[in-house]
């Protein structure tokens, strides 16, 4: 073979092999994913929990990736968002596909789902209105969808929460807050569900911390909002009452006030529970937390989120009986947010566990060496010694 035969070869198989390489960057073999071993979440505290972001993970290895972490630093609990829009694009053609995904590998985890529903489907809201509109005129219609959610997630998912932060304008189709319309959707939603499995449990509020005043074009004071609610009748339409908790720039034990807005206002929401006869239902933290970002005005330095976010989830271990459990904002994004938002994550979206999911991790598996027992008896003191 001659020389220049030789260099052709070489060079056709070079290129043979480049062919080869971009073929598997652009048509990556497929990825066969099982359910399971399926495993139990082993824990210190029982109540702690966290916020997934996967509505819109596509992959399925990223799904069970995600909630294998979430097993692996101790948190029993998640809140998942299911969005009617997602699962019936139609009126009553539901493709329950990603959901089935989701709650699967959440199970196979050992992992407590608590769904959030929302968001409003073209199909139930006029036309150019925001997807968070929606006319009571089409409450009847996602009632329905409650009820195919909870009929088909039977024995799966044992918790629904109904709407998000409608004291905000936000979440509430752009329109002046309405407690007593939010009240009547709820009504109309418990309905259903219960029809749908009686055992199911129905959360209320999921209520944005805020203090903006009655009349506010942007929202209501969730502690006013609540008031509200008990007013236009809510009390016999849920059965666990959801909480917003974020602490800002404030300590994780900040004492409560109406005019703050910090971790333990929870406790002023559970306060308007028990003046208005509700004590006996329990409550539990939807979304929460605090934000490292290093520029944010409501953020904190990073060693001060480990603090807090560890202090919160032993404050409610052991002083807030009422509490089931505390389900932070927010374990992991799909894709960088690249905004502040991106500093609330325990995890990056490449799975790489932060510092606070490190520490989590060690508190979850008794490491209760920066556990305070000093002054109140309450809070994490920081991370242990090394």
């Amino acid at each position: 073979m001659t020389d220049r035969m030789n260099k052709w070869w070489g060079w056709a198989l070079r290129g043979l092999a480049v062919a080869a390489l971009i073929g598997l960057l652009c048509f990556p073999p497929q990825t066969i994913v099982t359910v399971g071993p399926f495993r139990q979440v082993t824990t210190a505290n029982p109540k702690m929990g966290v916020h997934t972001r996967l509505t819109d993970e596509v992959e399925e290895w990223k799904i069970k990736r995600t909630l294998e972490m979430v097993r692996e630093m101790g948190a029993p609990w998640i809140v998942e968002y299911f969005p009617w829009a997602y699962y019936e694009p139609q009126p009553r053609v539901y493709d329950w596909s990603h959901a089935d995904t989701v709650v699967k590998h959440a199970r196979a985890q050992g992992l407590t789902v608590v769904a959030r529903l929302g968001l409003v489907p073209k199909w139930a809201r006029p036309k150019d209105s925001s997807d968070l509109f929606l006319d009571e005129s089409q409450y009847g219609a996602f009632g329905d969808f409650v009820a195919a959610f909870v009929s088909h997630f039977k024995g799966q998912v044992d918790h629904v929460v109904i709407w998000n932060e409608p004291n905000l304008s936000l979440e509430w189709g752009m329109r002046p807050v309405d407690p007593a319309g939010y009240v009547k959707l709820l009504r109309v939603a418990y309905e259903h569900a219960k029809a749908a499995n009686p055992e199911v449990q129905v959360l209320a509020g999921a209520l944005a911390p805020t203090l903006a005043p009655e009349g506010n074009e942007w929202g209501m004071d969730d502690l006013i909002f609540l008031k509200r609610m008990y007013e236009a009748g809510a009390a016999p339409y849920f059965d666990i009452l959801a909480i917003h908790s974020y602490g800002w720039k404030y300590p994780y034990d900040d004492v409560p006030s109406p005019d703050k807005v910090n971790f333990r206002r929870a406790e002023l929401v559970r306060q308007v529970m028990v003046e208005h006869g509700d004590g006996a239902k329990p409550c539990l933290i939807t979304e929460g937390g605090w934000n490292d970002h290093p520029r944010w005005t409501k953020s904190v330095r990073p060693a001060q989120r480990i603090q807090n976010t560890l202090g919160a989830y032993d404050l409610a271990r052991k002083d807030w009986p009422w509490c089931l459990g505390v389900a932070l904002w927010a374990f992991r994004y799909p894709w960088p947010a690249r905004t502040y938002q991106d500093y609330y994550t325990f995890v990056s979206t490449d799975f790489v566990p932060k510092a606070l999911y490190l520490e989590a991790q060690r508190y979850a598996r008794g490491d209760l060496a920066g556990v305070s027992v000093a002054g109140q008896g309450r809070g994490y003191a920081g991370p242990a010694a090394q």
